[in-house]
Protein backbone atom coordinates (compact mmCIF):
# COMPACT_ATOMS: atom_id res chain seq x y z
CA UNK A 1 0.00 0.00 0.00
CA UNK A 2 1.07 3.43 -1.09
CA UNK A 3 0.44 6.47 1.68
CA UNK A 4 -0.98 9.72 -0.49
CA UNK A 5 2.16 12.11 -0.95
CA UNK A 6 0.08 15.25 -2.01
CA UNK A 7 -1.49 17.49 0.45
CA UNK A 8 -4.93 16.71 -0.97
CA UNK A 9 -4.43 13.00 -0.62
CA UNK A 10 -3.51 13.23 2.96
CA UNK A 11 -6.30 15.12 4.05
CA UNK A 12 -8.72 12.68 2.11
CA UNK A 13 -7.26 9.66 4.27
CA UNK A 14 -7.25 11.47 7.46
CA UNK A 15 -10.78 12.66 6.47
CA UNK A 16 -12.01 9.12 5.88
CA UNK A 17 -10.17 7.94 9.24
CA UNK A 18 -11.82 10.34 11.22
CA UNK A 19 -15.09 9.63 9.84
CA UNK A 20 -14.42 6.10 10.44
CA UNK A 21 -13.48 6.19 13.63
CA UNK A 22 -15.94 8.83 14.86
CA UNK A 23 -18.71 6.28 13.93
CA UNK A 24 -16.97 3.62 15.76
CA UNK A 25 -16.94 5.77 18.92
CA UNK A 26 -20.89 6.31 18.37
CA UNK A 27 -21.66 3.22 17.67
CA UNK A 28 -19.18 1.13 20.47
CA UNK A 29 -21.09 -1.03 22.40
CA UNK A 30 -19.71 -0.33 25.81
CA UNK A 31 -20.12 3.46 25.18
CA UNK A 32 -20.66 4.39 29.16
CA UNK A 33 -23.47 7.11 28.80
CA UNK A 34 -21.49 9.67 30.23
CA UNK A 35 -22.68 8.29 33.90
CA UNK A 36 -19.43 10.06 35.52
CA UNK A 37 -20.26 13.26 34.38
CA UNK A 38 -23.98 12.81 35.97
CA UNK A 39 -22.41 11.63 39.21
CA UNK A 40 -20.56 15.14 38.96
CA UNK A 41 -23.72 16.80 37.57
CA UNK A 42 -25.92 15.86 40.27
CA UNK A 43 -23.37 15.76 43.26
CA UNK A 44 -22.70 19.44 42.76
CA UNK A 45 -26.11 20.31 42.29
CA UNK A 46 -27.11 18.66 45.53
CA UNK A 47 -23.95 20.16 47.37
CA UNK A 48 -24.66 24.13 46.00
CA UNK A 49 -29.13 23.00 47.08
CA UNK A 50 -27.65 22.58 50.83
CA UNK A 51 -27.03 18.98 50.61
CA UNK A 52 -23.99 17.03 52.18
CA UNK A 53 -21.40 16.71 49.48
CA UNK A 54 -20.20 13.40 50.36
CA UNK A 55 -24.04 12.04 50.99
CA UNK A 56 -24.91 12.09 47.11
CA UNK A 57 -25.91 8.97 45.05
CA UNK A 58 -26.57 8.98 41.41
CA UNK A 59 -30.32 7.80 40.80
CA UNK A 60 -30.52 3.42 40.76
CA UNK A 61 -26.65 3.24 42.20
CA UNK A 62 -24.53 3.10 45.13
CA UNK A 63 -22.43 5.73 43.87
CA UNK A 64 -21.26 9.41 44.79
CA UNK A 65 -18.82 11.82 44.60
CA UNK A 66 -15.20 10.52 45.73
CA UNK A 67 -12.91 13.37 44.54
CA UNK A 68 -11.24 16.15 47.17
CA UNK A 69 -13.52 19.30 47.79
CA UNK A 70 -11.21 20.70 45.17
CA UNK A 71 -12.39 19.29 42.68
CA UNK A 72 -15.88 19.80 43.12
CA UNK A 73 -15.20 23.63 43.63
CA UNK A 74 -13.40 23.51 40.53
CA UNK A 75 -16.61 21.89 39.25
CA UNK A 76 -19.04 24.35 40.50
CA UNK A 77 -20.04 25.84 37.27
CA UNK A 78 -21.94 22.44 36.78
CA UNK A 79 -24.46 23.72 38.96
CA UNK A 80 -25.71 25.91 36.72
CA UNK A 81 -25.12 24.03 33.31
CA UNK A 82 -27.92 21.98 31.84
CA UNK A 83 -26.89 18.39 30.85
CA UNK A 84 -27.03 18.76 27.24
CA UNK A 85 -24.11 21.90 27.47
CA UNK A 86 -22.08 19.86 29.89
CA UNK A 87 -21.88 17.14 27.77
CA UNK A 88 -20.94 19.11 24.52
CA UNK A 89 -18.53 20.82 27.24
CA UNK A 90 -16.67 18.00 28.53
CA UNK A 91 -16.33 16.80 25.18
CA UNK A 92 -14.80 19.19 23.55
CA UNK A 93 -12.31 19.69 27.04
CA UNK A 94 -11.46 16.32 26.44
CA UNK A 95 -10.89 16.26 23.04
CA UNK A 96 -8.77 19.76 23.41
CA UNK A 97 -7.02 18.11 25.78
CA UNK A 98 -6.47 14.45 23.75
CA UNK A 99 -4.75 16.54 21.13
CA UNK A 100 -2.60 18.14 23.49
CA UNK A 101 -1.57 15.18 25.03
CA UNK A 102 -0.64 13.33 21.85
CA UNK A 103 1.27 16.50 20.59
CA UNK A 104 3.22 16.46 23.09
CA UNK A 105 4.55 12.81 23.99
CA UNK A 106 4.15 11.60 19.94
CA UNK A 107 5.72 15.26 19.33
CA UNK A 108 9.12 14.26 19.59
CA UNK A 109 9.00 11.00 17.85
CA UNK A 110 7.00 12.98 14.94
CA UNK A 111 10.25 15.60 14.46
CA UNK A 112 12.80 12.55 14.71
CA UNK A 113 11.02 10.62 11.92
CA UNK A 114 10.92 13.98 9.84
CA UNK A 115 7.14 13.42 9.30
CA UNK A 116 4.66 15.89 7.99
CA UNK A 117 3.48 17.12 11.51
CA UNK A 118 -0.65 17.94 10.76
CA UNK A 119 -0.90 14.90 9.25
CA UNK A 120 1.33 12.64 11.54
CA UNK A 121 -0.54 13.97 14.52
CA UNK A 122 -3.86 13.43 13.00
CA UNK A 123 -3.13 9.57 12.08
CA UNK A 124 -1.62 9.69 15.90
CA UNK A 125 -4.55 11.17 17.28
CA UNK A 126 -7.32 8.64 15.25
CA UNK A 127 -5.71 5.73 16.83
CA UNK A 128 -5.52 7.12 20.52
CA UNK A 129 -9.11 7.96 20.30
CA UNK A 130 -9.41 4.11 19.76
CA UNK A 131 -7.82 3.50 22.74
CA UNK A 132 -10.41 1.65 25.70
CA UNK A 133 -9.26 3.91 28.18
CA UNK A 134 -9.62 7.13 26.39
CA UNK A 135 -12.88 5.91 25.02
CA UNK A 136 -13.94 5.32 28.49
CA UNK A 137 -12.65 8.57 30.04
CA UNK A 138 -14.92 9.89 26.84
CA UNK A 139 -17.76 8.11 27.01
CA UNK A 140 -18.10 8.11 31.10
CA UNK A 141 -17.28 12.21 30.97
CA UNK A 142 -14.64 11.62 33.44
CA UNK A 143 -11.44 14.07 34.13
CA UNK A 144 -8.20 11.74 33.46
CA UNK A 145 -7.09 13.20 29.94
CA UNK A 146 -7.24 16.74 31.97
CA UNK A 147 -5.23 15.63 34.75
CA UNK A 148 -2.67 14.25 32.27
CA UNK A 149 -2.46 17.17 30.24
CA UNK A 150 -1.71 19.50 33.11
CA UNK A 151 1.03 17.12 34.14
CA UNK A 152 2.33 16.93 30.63
CA UNK A 153 2.25 20.67 30.71
CA UNK A 154 4.78 21.00 33.51
CA UNK A 155 7.44 18.74 31.59
CA UNK A 156 7.02 21.65 28.87
CA UNK A 157 8.09 24.41 31.18
CA UNK A 158 10.84 21.89 32.50
CA UNK A 159 11.79 21.50 28.66
CA UNK A 160 11.98 25.17 28.08
CA UNK A 161 13.95 26.43 30.96
CA UNK A 162 14.56 29.91 32.25
CA UNK A 163 11.85 31.72 33.42
CA UNK A 164 8.86 29.50 32.20
CA UNK A 165 10.59 26.29 34.16
CA UNK A 166 10.31 28.67 37.57
CA UNK A 167 6.32 27.90 37.20
CA UNK A 168 7.12 23.98 36.53
CA UNK A 169 5.14 21.76 38.79
CA UNK A 170 2.03 23.84 39.72
CA UNK A 171 0.20 21.61 36.89
CA UNK A 172 1.13 18.34 39.16
CA UNK A 173 -0.29 20.21 42.11
CA UNK A 174 -3.33 21.57 40.64
CA UNK A 175 -3.94 17.45 40.02
CA UNK A 176 -3.09 16.15 42.55
CA UNK A 177 -5.39 18.48 44.35
CA UNK A 178 -8.27 17.45 42.14
CA UNK A 179 -7.48 13.34 42.38
CA UNK A 180 -4.82 11.87 44.81
CA UNK A 181 -3.15 10.20 42.00
CA UNK A 182 -1.14 12.48 39.81
CA UNK A 183 0.92 13.16 43.54
CA UNK A 184 2.82 10.21 42.29
CA UNK A 185 4.99 12.64 39.71
CA UNK A 186 5.86 14.83 43.06
CA UNK A 187 7.97 11.79 43.84
CA UNK A 188 9.06 11.90 39.91
CA UNK A 189 10.40 15.00 40.38
CA UNK A 190 12.31 14.50 43.70
CA UNK A 191 13.77 11.38 42.40
CA UNK A 192 14.89 13.26 39.00
CA UNK A 193 16.47 16.14 41.53
CA UNK A 194 13.66 19.03 40.41
CA UNK A 195 13.20 20.15 43.93
CA UNK A 196 12.27 23.69 42.89
CA UNK A 197 9.35 22.29 40.94
CA UNK A 198 8.41 19.51 43.58
CA UNK A 199 8.13 22.22 45.83
CA UNK A 200 6.02 24.29 43.75
CA UNK A 201 3.60 20.95 43.05
CA UNK A 202 3.53 20.27 47.10
CA UNK A 203 2.96 24.09 47.93
CA UNK A 204 0.35 24.48 44.93
CA UNK A 205 -1.67 20.98 46.02
CA UNK A 206 -1.56 22.14 49.97
CA UNK A 207 -3.20 25.90 48.91
CA UNK A 208 -5.64 24.33 46.87
CA UNK A 209 -6.52 22.17 49.43
CA UNK A 210 -6.71 24.64 51.92
CA UNK A 211 -8.84 26.47 49.65
CA UNK A 212 -11.27 23.61 49.66
CA UNK A 213 -11.22 23.52 53.64
CA UNK A 214 -11.58 27.56 53.71
CA UNK A 215 -14.50 27.59 51.23
CA UNK A 216 -16.32 23.73 52.48
CA UNK A 217 -15.09 23.10 55.60
CA UNK A 218 -17.64 20.77 56.04
CA UNK A 219 -17.19 18.58 52.93
CA UNK A 220 -13.49 18.67 53.89
CA UNK A 221 -13.35 17.39 56.85
CA UNK A 222 -15.86 14.42 55.67
CA UNK A 223 -13.56 14.09 52.79
CA UNK A 224 -10.08 13.58 54.71
CA UNK A 225 -10.98 11.71 57.64
CA UNK A 226 -13.71 9.61 56.20
CA UNK A 227 -14.75 9.14 52.81
CA UNK A 228 -11.24 8.86 51.63
CA UNK A 229 -10.80 5.30 53.40
CA UNK A 230 -13.85 4.09 52.18
CA UNK A 231 -12.50 2.38 49.21
CA UNK A 232 -16.01 0.52 48.86
CA UNK A 233 -17.50 4.15 47.37
CA UNK A 234 -16.13 3.56 43.93
CA UNK A 235 -16.98 0.02 43.72
CA UNK A 236 -15.62 -3.43 44.52
CA UNK A 237 -11.79 -4.12 44.29
CA UNK A 238 -12.30 -7.22 42.70
CA UNK A 239 -14.39 -5.93 39.98
CA UNK A 240 -12.36 -6.98 36.69
CA UNK A 241 -12.06 -3.20 35.44
CA UNK A 242 -9.96 -2.44 38.84
CA UNK A 243 -6.75 -3.34 36.87
CA UNK A 244 -4.52 -2.10 39.48
CA UNK A 245 -1.94 -4.28 42.09
CA UNK A 246 -4.33 -4.15 44.60
CA UNK A 247 -7.67 -5.38 41.90
CA UNK A 248 -5.26 -8.98 41.60
CA UNK A 249 -5.07 -9.33 45.17
CA UNK A 250 -8.46 -8.55 45.34
CA UNK A 251 -9.74 -11.26 42.76
CA UNK A 252 -7.03 -13.70 43.88
CA UNK A 253 -8.87 -13.37 47.54
CA UNK A 254 -12.80 -13.58 46.05
CA UNK A 255 -14.94 -13.81 47.87
CA UNK A 256 -12.90 -13.02 50.77
CA UNK A 257 -11.06 -9.82 51.86
CA UNK A 258 -7.98 -9.42 50.19
CA UNK A 259 -4.87 -9.27 52.23
CA UNK A 260 -3.59 -5.58 53.07
CA UNK A 261 -0.04 -7.03 54.10
CA UNK A 262 0.24 -8.78 50.07
CA UNK A 263 -0.64 -5.58 48.76
CA UNK A 264 1.25 -3.34 51.02
CA UNK A 265 4.36 -5.73 49.99
CA UNK A 266 3.91 -5.34 46.46
CA UNK A 267 3.71 -1.50 46.36
CA UNK A 268 7.09 -1.46 48.24
CA UNK A 269 8.30 -3.98 45.32
CA UNK A 270 6.55 -1.79 42.88
CA UNK A 271 7.90 1.22 44.07
CA UNK A 272 11.76 0.01 44.31
CA UNK A 273 11.33 -0.92 40.99
CA UNK A 274 9.99 1.65 39.82
CA UNK A 275 12.83 4.08 41.47
CA UNK A 276 15.74 1.91 39.92
CA UNK A 277 14.45 2.43 36.66
CA UNK A 278 13.57 5.94 36.91
CA UNK A 279 17.31 6.98 38.14
CA UNK A 280 18.68 4.79 35.62
CA UNK A 281 16.41 6.76 32.65
CA UNK A 282 17.18 9.50 34.40
CA UNK A 283 21.25 9.10 34.25
CA UNK A 284 21.51 8.92 30.69
CA UNK A 285 19.05 11.43 30.01
CA UNK A 286 16.19 9.37 28.78
CA UNK A 287 13.49 11.78 30.93
CA UNK A 288 10.82 10.56 28.75
CA UNK A 289 11.19 6.95 30.03
CA UNK A 290 11.54 8.62 33.47
CA UNK A 291 8.08 10.25 33.16
CA UNK A 292 6.78 6.83 31.40
CA UNK A 293 7.29 4.91 34.08
CA UNK A 294 5.98 7.09 36.62
CA UNK A 295 2.79 6.95 35.12
CA UNK A 296 2.88 3.45 34.86
CA UNK A 297 3.29 3.23 38.71
CA UNK A 298 0.17 5.31 39.24
CA UNK A 299 -1.34 2.64 37.56
CA UNK A 300 -0.24 -0.57 39.79
CA UNK A 301 -0.19 1.09 43.03
CA UNK A 302 -3.46 3.06 42.85
CA UNK A 303 -5.73 0.83 45.30
CA UNK A 304 -8.58 1.49 42.45
CA UNK A 305 -7.63 2.19 39.01
CA UNK A 306 -10.08 2.00 36.85
CA UNK A 307 -9.55 1.24 32.85
CA UNK A 308 -10.45 4.56 31.96
CA UNK A 309 -7.68 5.39 34.55
CA UNK A 310 -4.86 3.52 32.30
CA UNK A 311 -4.78 6.95 30.15
CA UNK A 312 -1.53 8.06 32.53
CA UNK A 313 0.04 5.11 30.60
CA UNK A 314 -0.13 7.10 27.35
CA UNK A 315 3.45 8.44 27.67
CA UNK A 316 4.70 4.47 27.70
CA UNK A 317 3.51 3.88 24.92
CA UNK A 318 4.95 6.86 23.07
CA UNK A 319 8.20 5.73 24.45
CA UNK A 320 7.53 2.32 22.87
CA UNK A 321 6.79 3.58 19.77
CA UNK A 322 10.01 6.04 19.74
CA UNK A 323 11.94 2.88 20.28
CA UNK A 324 10.49 0.81 17.60
CA UNK A 325 11.13 3.81 14.73
CA UNK A 326 14.99 3.87 16.50
CA UNK A 327 15.56 0.06 16.24
CA UNK A 328 16.86 -1.01 12.98
CA UNK A 329 14.86 -3.99 11.06
CA UNK A 330 15.83 -7.95 10.36
CA UNK A 331 15.88 -11.06 12.08
CA UNK A 332 15.67 -10.76 15.88
CA UNK A 333 15.56 -7.54 16.20
CA UNK A 334 11.93 -6.65 15.88
CA UNK A 335 10.78 -6.71 19.54
CA UNK A 336 10.09 -3.03 20.10
CA UNK A 337 8.24 -2.73 16.55
CA UNK A 338 6.23 -5.81 17.79
CA UNK A 339 5.82 -4.52 21.37
CA UNK A 340 4.88 -1.34 20.36
CA UNK A 341 2.08 -2.41 18.17
CA UNK A 342 1.05 -5.43 20.74
CA UNK A 343 0.40 -3.22 23.40
CA UNK A 344 -2.00 -0.37 21.67
CA UNK A 345 -4.07 -3.22 19.95
CA UNK A 346 -4.64 -4.57 23.30
CA UNK A 347 -5.30 -1.94 25.28
CA UNK A 348 -7.75 -1.35 22.39
CA UNK A 349 -9.31 -4.88 22.82
CA UNK A 350 -11.68 -4.83 25.59
CA UNK A 351 -10.40 -8.14 26.18
CA UNK A 352 -10.80 -8.10 30.19
CA UNK A 353 -14.32 -7.59 29.72
CA UNK A 354 -14.67 -11.23 29.04
CA UNK A 355 -14.02 -12.07 32.31
CA UNK A 356 -16.98 -9.26 33.96
CA UNK A 357 -19.03 -12.21 35.30
CA UNK A 358 -16.05 -14.94 36.40
CA UNK A 359 -12.72 -13.98 36.58
CA UNK A 360 -11.53 -16.82 38.75
CA UNK A 361 -9.49 -19.94 36.93
CA UNK A 362 -6.22 -19.71 35.36
CA UNK A 363 -7.82 -18.16 32.59
CA UNK A 364 -9.25 -15.56 34.77
CA UNK A 365 -6.20 -15.01 36.23
CA UNK A 366 -4.29 -14.10 33.07
CA UNK A 367 -7.12 -12.28 31.02
CA UNK A 368 -9.30 -10.97 33.66
CA UNK A 369 -5.44 -8.97 34.93
CA UNK A 370 -4.11 -8.41 31.40
CA UNK A 371 -4.04 -4.98 31.51
CA UNK A 372 -2.07 -5.47 34.95
CA UNK A 373 0.17 -7.24 33.03
CA UNK A 374 0.74 -4.70 30.50
CA UNK A 375 1.51 -2.48 33.37
CA UNK A 376 4.59 -4.44 34.91
CA UNK A 377 5.66 -5.59 31.60
CA UNK A 378 6.20 -1.81 30.92
CA UNK A 379 7.47 -0.80 34.40
CA UNK A 380 10.29 -3.82 34.79
CA UNK A 381 11.35 -3.37 30.44
CA UNK A 382 10.05 -0.06 29.08
CA UNK A 383 12.91 0.51 26.95
CA UNK A 384 15.77 2.80 27.62
CA UNK A 385 16.95 5.36 24.87
CA UNK A 386 20.04 3.04 23.48
CA UNK A 387 22.20 6.00 23.50
CA UNK A 388 20.72 8.72 25.80
CA UNK A 389 22.25 11.65 26.14
CA UNK A 390 24.03 12.81 29.82
CA UNK A 391 21.45 15.04 32.42
CA UNK A 392 21.65 18.84 31.20
CA UNK A 393 20.96 17.52 27.21
CA UNK A 394 18.74 18.41 24.42
CA UNK A 395 15.26 18.78 25.37
CA UNK A 396 12.86 16.04 25.15
CA UNK A 397 9.02 15.56 25.82
CA UNK A 398 9.65 15.10 29.49
CA UNK A 399 11.70 18.14 30.02
CA UNK A 400 15.40 17.59 30.09
CA UNK A 401 17.75 20.84 30.30
CA UNK A 402 17.27 24.87 29.15
CA UNK A 403 17.55 24.90 25.39
CA UNK A 404 20.60 26.28 25.81
CA UNK A 405 21.78 23.05 26.58
CA UNK A 406 21.52 21.49 23.12
CA UNK A 407 24.87 20.23 21.80
CA UNK A 408 26.16 22.63 19.03
CA UNK A 409 27.10 21.68 15.76
CA UNK A 410 30.47 22.44 14.98
CA UNK A 411 30.97 25.32 11.66
CA UNK A 412 30.60 24.51 8.54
Amino acid sequence: MRWPVTTHGRLALVTALAGTVLLFLATVPLHRGWFDLGVYHGAVRHWTDGGALYDYLAPGSRYGFTYPPFAALCMLPLAVTAWPAAVAITLLLNAAAAVLIVRWTAGPVIRARGWTPWYALAVAVCGYALLEPVRDTVSFGQVNLLLLALVLADTRLLARGGRAARWAGAGIGVAAAIKLTPAVFIGWLLLTGRRRAAGNAVAVALGATALAAWAAPGASRTFWTDALWHTDRVGSLAYVSNQSWQGVVARLAEPYEPDRAVWALGVVVLLTVWAVRVRRAHAVGDHAASLALTGVLACLVSPVTWVHHLVWLTPALAVLAGAALRTPGGAGRRGPAVWAVAVPVLLSSSLVWLWSGDASGADGFLGGNLYVWISLGLLWALPLRPSGRPVGGARDAAGAGPPSARPRLPAR
